[in-house]
């Protein structure tokens, strides 16, 4: 028995997608932070479990609340601009039937991004914790959150795939929004950075994503998210130490 939990906020144009992927879970919950759009309309179509919550710059405090709510020992995270493919949806299923002893599973995760699937740079080598036990750890971080379960896991080999973002504008706003959480959740942690960093620790993470994980060879699309995630990086610490 599994639950999905999907976050939302004004995902008209991805959530019937990602649901449809859903169907043969048990259970879908809808954790919205009050859309404004027709996403809660399209979402009860699938399902009546939906409740409301602002996120208010904590994506884990917002997870871990919605994990009250699933009542299956089996908790599946997907964001609204994922969807499970049907040969991943049978790994998971035959891996719950024949998987003894393990507390969780990380997924890979494909990306599309302007029009174009890219197979390299740091999309590539993303990992995620997104199926366990319900009661086997708590979502942790302010933003790019991450479940930190106790226990032994393993990992699906068929990708998660990932509708990233339809446009640079879109991409824009959400760096600039990403960052700003990110940079107060240092600050209130105390974590200093130095002008050196600001510099060259953006620098770096393009030399990494373009060169040495290849992202050039994904054509212009590579060139732009290897730019982009690094900006993001600059955001971060420059607001850090601004």
């Amino acid at each position: 028995m599994i639950t999905a939990i999907v976050l939302t906020k004004n995902e008209e144009g991805s959530i019937e997608k990602c649901l449809k992927s859903l169907a043969w879970c048990d259970e879908i919950i809808i954790m919205d932070d009050y859309s404004t759009d027709a996403t809660l309309t399209i979402a009860q179509k699938y399902t009546k479990n939906i409740y409301k919550r602002g996120v208010n710059g904590d994506y884990s405090s917002q997870r871990n609340y919605a994990l009250r709510y699933a009542k299956n020992n089996w908790v599946l995270f997907i964001d609204a601009d994922e969807w499970v493919g049907n040969n991943l949806r049978k790994e998971i299923q035959s891996s719950l039937k024949i998987t003894k002893n393990v507390n969780g599973f990380y997924f890979k995760r494909r990306d599309y991004f302007l029009g174009k699937w890219l197979n390299y740079g740091e999309t590539s080598y993303v990992k995620l914790l997104r199926l366990g036990e319900k009661d086997s750890g708590k979502w942790k971080g302010k933003v790019h959150e991450v479940w930190d379960i106790e226990g032994i896991t393993q990992n699906f080999s068929n990708p998660l795939f990932h509708h990233s973002h339809e446009s640079v504008e879109e991409f824009l706003e959400k760096i600039n929004y990403y960052s700003d959480i990110s940079s107060y959740e240092k600050i209130q942690n105390g974590i200093k950075v130095s002008k050196v960093n600001i510099i060259f620790y953006p620098a770096g993470k393009f030399v990494q994503n373009y060169l040495f994980r290849r992202g050039f060879l994904d054509g212009i699309q590579g060139l732009i998210l290897a730019l982009m995630m690094s900006f993001h990086s600059f955001l971060v610490r420059s607001k850090t130490y601004i």
